[in-house]
């Protein structure tokens, strides 16, 4: 598999634009080969998979391709597709002139397997066109002023109806507050919390440390749950008499990958309503299962007590800075208040344009299409993983755009390195393990929504050769 398929949508760092593109192109091939990054007999993407991960014409690829043919760099065959010749060429320097830029940044991996990011290649460049154009068009002169700090009406209009269809979320376009990525969102949570004298918020034994850096900024401790085979303990929530919220990822828990039992959902539920606490519901990729229909929102069980937060950036992109929550009407006010005093919006463009992508259901067809995308690569990962390394077992599958790979103990930090050398970037579970949180089993988490579709054979391949 290493000599069939080379990556090119994040590697060659190319500035493609102008009159360059074709010479652009040409020339990062030469470079490649040069440098010996593509070895000969390594077949090229087709001209068609190598520009959509451009973003460039077809033609454009097919022009490049034929003239190195022409040239004696490639070699291309009926049946075999394109691949680099066999020719003897000079290596380059190690040490490059002084004055001469690298190829690519310092540091830049070969292959990306790191989870939380989708496949950018796959944004639906033309569809969100046709949405901006459409939106512009129909926008009313009020909509380009600074307007309500809740977000553009058509938006929260539409988002109401689709999470209601799609999350069984119970959502009211007046308690919906657009916001720029779901950091902001907990953000403005963190800020609410500490007006209220808040001193606790819980949080998972595994998760990601800047959001547990947003919490501590605003002056929040965060004492962690337990964790085991059958998920987050929220039953242990009863214990903790200074905690006022609990952030959580339900649906598919953010990195160890199963979804939240029902009778600990219903427990964490039950708490709030007792307690008076809140849950701060993380719902960052609840539209991608695959074994059968995605699991409800918590929220939908009491949304007096669940603070929905959904998100745009696994879906589509997190360049769009799109996300949403859903307050308790307690706290629509607070949560509006907080966000006007720092005036920290969505461009109302993107928010028009997202309104109209989701009302023409350009929204629910690129969702299925990067569903049936996504469910393909964890398919191959699961059987190059049964060829290739039997012994390893993965986990966390059923939903989301990363796996959990188990490592004998010990070898998870000497796995990671490994990886660094070959140019894969790749992270262990302790990476998102909360200080607290006794150290336990060693294990990987494979982002394999990350690679553009010509990278992830070659991201598979560097992958397979680092296990133990």
């Amino acid at each position: 598999m290493a000599n069939e398929w080379a990556t090119f949508g994040t590697d060659l760092h190319l500035e493609l634009s102008g009159q360059g593109l074709r010479n652009g192109l040409m020339d990062a091939l030469r470079e490649a080969v040069r440098s010996g990054r593509l070895e000969a007999g390594v077949r090229l993407p087709s001209s068609r998979s190598l520009a959509a991960d451009l973003g460039v014409a077809r033609n454009t690829v097919a022009d490049a391709y034929a003239e190195l043919v022409a040239e004696g760099w490639l070699t291309a065959r009926q049946g075999s597709g394109t691949r680099v010749a066999r020719r003897s060429v000079p290596r380059r320097p190690a040490h490059p002139r002084i004055g001469t830029p690298p190829h690519s940044p310092p540091g830049t991996p070969t292959y990306n397997l790191s989870p939380g990011t989708p496949d950018l290649a796959s944004f639906p460049r033309s569809d969100w066109l046709k949405a901006t154009r459409k939106a512009l068009m129909a926008a009313p002169n009020e909509a380009f002023g600074y307007g309500d700090p809740r977000g553009r009406i058509e938006l929260r209009t539409v988002l109401a109806e689709y999470l209601a269809r799609a999350r069984g979320v119970y959502a009211r376009p007046e308690r919906i507050v657009v916001c720029s990525g779901f950091v902001h969102g907990l953000m403005l949570m963190g800020q609410v919390l500490k007006a209220r004298r808040a001193r606790e918020v819980a949080v998972e034994a595994y998760g990601l440390d800047v959001h547990w850096d947003i919490l501590a900024r605003a002056g929040l401790r965060m004492p962690a749950l337990p964790f085991d085979e059958r998920g987050t303990r929220t039953e242990e929530l009863t214990a903790m008499s200074g905690v006022a919220a609990v952030l959580m990822t339900p649906a598919h828990q953010f990195p160890m990958g199963g979804a939240l039992q029902p009778d600990r959902r219903a427990a964490a539920v039950d708490w709030a309503r007792a307690s008076g606490g809140l849950i701060l519901e993380d719902d960052y990729d609840g539209e991608f299962r695959y074994d059968r229909q995605p699991v409800g929102a918590l929220q939908g069980l009491d949304p007096e007590r669940v603070v929905y937060l959904g998100t745009a950036s696994k879906s589509l992109a997190p360049g769009l800075r799109l996300a949403w929550m859903v307050l308790p009407e307690h706290l629509v006010g607070e949560v509006t208040e907080a966000k006007g005093a720092v005036d920290w919006v969505s461009s109302v463009t993107d928010q028009l344009t997202f309104a109209e992508f989701l009302a023409s259901g350009a929204y629910d067809r690129h969702v299925r299409a990067m569903r049936l995308r996504y469910r393909r690569r964890r398919d191959q990962l699961v059987e190059a993983l049964a060829a290739r390394s039997p012994g390893t077992r993965i986990s966390g599958i059923a939903a989301g755009l990363h796996a959990v790979l188990e490592l004998p103990p010990g070898t998870e930090r000497s796995v990671t390195r490994a990886a660094a050398f070959q140019g894969l970037a790749l992270q262990g579970i302790n990476r998102f393990r909360h200080p607290d949180t006794p150290l336990a089993s060693d294990a990987l988490i494979v982002g394999y929504g990350t690679p553009t579709d010509s990278g992830w054979p070659g991201a598979l391949e560097a992958l397979c050769r680092v296990l133990p």
